[in-house]
């Protein structure tokens, strides 16, 4: 059965009429609730139906519209890798559109409009699905930027605050050079293939040094959209100021449509990949990755906590992607899928886990009104659900079994674990080292989301704010109760998922594992059993035979009589009851690497001693403050911004105020033109 124009027609047309919907918000908020949101989540399930027929199918649509001019048709396509990141896309819009009616309460009494924040919302999910949905430059650019100028309104809605306009500023800004990078991009490929559509572009004969300028250019443009290092400061800058809900948006599926540039650009319209882009492409996740979970460690604030940890993921991302093109470039196209289908698999755990821990953190900061993991504590107790699912997000995005997030990172270990089947020496040291980062990288990950969920969960409250937080409403649990029952499932049955990615793997490439489900929904065997395996349903099965023998020991020992037992105090060693002043602090957990790698991160420490008024040599409080910066602005961009200012001051020159120096500038302009035409 194939989908026709009009039920993808209306997939896309159902953000938009919730973005027109929006501009009556401002007089009836409640359309937000009853009508905005929800169009939004039908839209999301259209995604997901579509998404999910294409995928397990297998085939493509192609689909022609005339939005504008007559001659200028836009060209849409639905193959497994756009199915793939439309169901995707399609879950987490789904997720968001059960949070935001609640959520988005706290902003129907406040300076900025409602309108402003539905009508973009919709324009933004409209954008990212045509991005996926796109089969030509023309449509995808426009896709693109649609995409990119609504979030930049929405990091930018709370705009009396001076870090949402700098945030929003910065991201505008790098998303348009971005833009530009990607737009010379395909302008090489249509160059060598005579059009702007895909197949012409998929067709064009590139050698080496062409082909390699294409995807360096698609590099940085879709990996500045990603947030790879060095060019990924707009992300934590813009992410944690957007709405929560946004910014949930932002993280587990914008970054993925710039993933989805990529693989596209990369796999499927250059198609013929180099070894050496892999190293490339290896080197820059692995840096990605490790910078970004050192950062998310010394974070207080907690979205910008998860930002840096998105940058942390992406890196690991590319890191499967990188392992994919090196494979292929050397002739090893089994190991090639093996990379590929981690990193897609991983793209979509992302998703989930992601998602679910920022409306977890929006769900603590709307009742809490803090964001700062200092002025937390005891939330567990008076928001279970919330603590409950933020738990599970916290589990998987720290790859522990049975969630999710386990199998991916799991199955990137296994890409790279079969470097011996390179020959080339250098490649055969460079990938070791990759799986080393990223084992480091994820050994950080389990203690900054131990350390995230300890402080702000477990404990007493440090402020009177969490000290009165109740737990949120129905559909802001629900969301993430939906997003947490996925992390399950998608941990459990690992085997049905690469089953699905499998096609996406045989259309880009002619190649699919198949031997990684040849032992049906129990076993996954990447490559064969005699060199891995693991089984999803038989862990989860230990794990919860574990804890019914602990619960039948701990019914089973419990005295049924009344006991003659004292209960007391502990002892205290004179210090008094417990207080939130005795608890470890964030800031405290995470000074061991601070220590460790103080050098590499810019760390700025002020240590405030009040002394005694009668006894000067003893302190009455210290306080300790520590500001974290990032080292890119130091090592990357303030050398940019010198030499602009720098050329800026030089051709500041030319301006000396006299009308006849003008006159010359253009004669000589007009001279220079008219050279050039002839």
């Amino acid at each position: 059965m194939e989908i026709s124009n009009s039920v993808l027609l209306t997939m896309l047309l159902l953000p938009v009429a919730s973005a027109l919907l929006a501009l009556a918000a401002d007089t009836k908020p409640a359309i937000m609730r009853w009508l905005v949101f929800p169009l939004l989540g039908v839209g999301g399930i259209m995604g997901v139906l579509q998404g999910a027929h294409i995928l397990l199918q297998g085939g493509s649509q192609s689909f022609l519209f005339s939005p504008g001019l007559p001659w200028l048709h836009w060209h849409l396509r639905l193959d497994p890798l756009a199915g793939f990141f439309l169901l995707l896309i399609g879950i987490v819009v789904f997720a968001v559109s059960l949070f935001a009616p609640g959520y988005a309460r706290e902003f129907e009494h406040s300076k900025q409009p409602l309108s402003v924040l539905g009508l973009f919302t919709g324009l933004f999910v409209t954008g990212m699905y045509l991005v996926i949905l796109a089969d030509d430059a023309f449509a995808f650019m426009v896709a693109w930027e649609v995409m990119s100028l609504s979030s930049y309104f929405l990091v930018a809605y709370q705009h009396q605050n001076a870090a949402n306009r700098r945030a929003a500023l910065l991201y505008l800004l790098m998303a348009h050079i971005g833009a530009l990078a990607i737009l010379l991009g395909f302008g090489v490929l249509a160059g060598f293939g005579g059009g702007f559509t895909f197949d012409l572009m998929r067709a064009a004969p590139l050698n080496l040094t062409w082909a390699s300028i294409a995807f360096g250019l698609g590099l940085l443009g879709f990996g500045m959209k990603a947030g790879l290092v060095p060019v990924h400061v707009w992300l934590p800058e813009a992410h944690p100021v957007a709405p929560s809900h946004i910014s949930a948006l932002m993280s587990a599926v914008m970054l993925k449509v710039a993933v989805y540039g990529f693989i596209r650009l990369t796999f499927d319209l250059i198609g013929n990949v180099h070894w050496s882009w892999g190293v490339a492409v290896l080197v820059i996740g692995s840096i990605t990755a490790l910078y970004g979970v050192l950062y998310a460690m010394l974070q207080t604030d907690m979205k910008r906590l998860l930002a840096y940890s998105s940058v942390e993921n992406i890196g690991i991302i590319f890191i499967g992607l990188g392992l994919s093109l090196t494979f292929f470039g050397t002739g090893n196209h089994l190991l090639g899928v093996l990379g590929l289908v981690a990193a897609l698999y991983h793209s979509l755990n992302h998703a989930m886990f992601k998602s679910l821990l920022f409306l977890g953190a929006g769900t603590v900061i709307q009742r809490s009104h803090e964001r700062d993991l200092e002025r937390m504590g005891g939330l567990l107790s008076r928001m279970p659900w919330t603590g409950a699912f933020f738990l599970i997000g916290c589990i998987s995005i720290s790859a522990l079994p049975p969630f999710n997030g386990f199998v991916s990172e799991w199955l990137i270990f296994q890409t790279a674990l079969q470097v011996g089947s390179i020959h080339s020496g250098v490649l055969r040291a460079v990938i070791p080292i990759a799986a080393i980062v990223l084992a480091l990288t994820s050994a950080l990950a389990a203690a900054c989301f131990v350390r995230l969920f300890g402080i702000a969960f477990l404990g007493q409250p440090r402020t009177r704010h969490v000290r009165r937080v109740r737990e949120a409403g129905r559909g802001m649990v629900w969301s993430q109760g939906f997003l947490a029952l996925l992390c399950l499932l998608l941990g459990v049955l690992p085997t049905l998922t690469v089953e699905a990615i499998n096609h996406i793997s045989f259309s880009l490439t002619g190649y699919k594992l198949q031997a990684a489900t040849a032992h049906g929904w129990l076993w996954l065997t990447p490559m064969s059993a005699d060199i891995a395996s693991y089984s999803a349903p038989l862990v989860m099965l230990a794990i919860l035979l574990a804890f019914a023998a602990w619960a039948l020991m701990y019914f089973v020992m419990r005295p049924t009589g009344k006991a003659n037992t004292v209960h007391t105090d502990a002892w205290d060693c004179g210090f008094g009851p417990l207080t939130p002043r005795m608890q470890y602090t964030a800031t405290a957990f995470s000074m061991p690497v601070q220590r460790i790698f103080g050098s590499v991160c810019r760390l700025q420490e002020d240590i405030e001693r009040l002394p005694r008024p009668h006894l000067q040599t003893e302190a009455e409080s210290i306080r300790y403050q520590l500001q974290v910066e990032d080292s890119m602005w130091r090592w990357f961009y303030l050398p940019v911004v010198k030499l602009l200012h720098a050329a800026a001051r030089r051709a500041g020159r030319i301006q000396s105020g006299h009308l006849r120096h003008y006159l010359l500038y253009s004669f000589i302009t007009l001279i220079l033109l008219l050279w050039l035409v002839t």
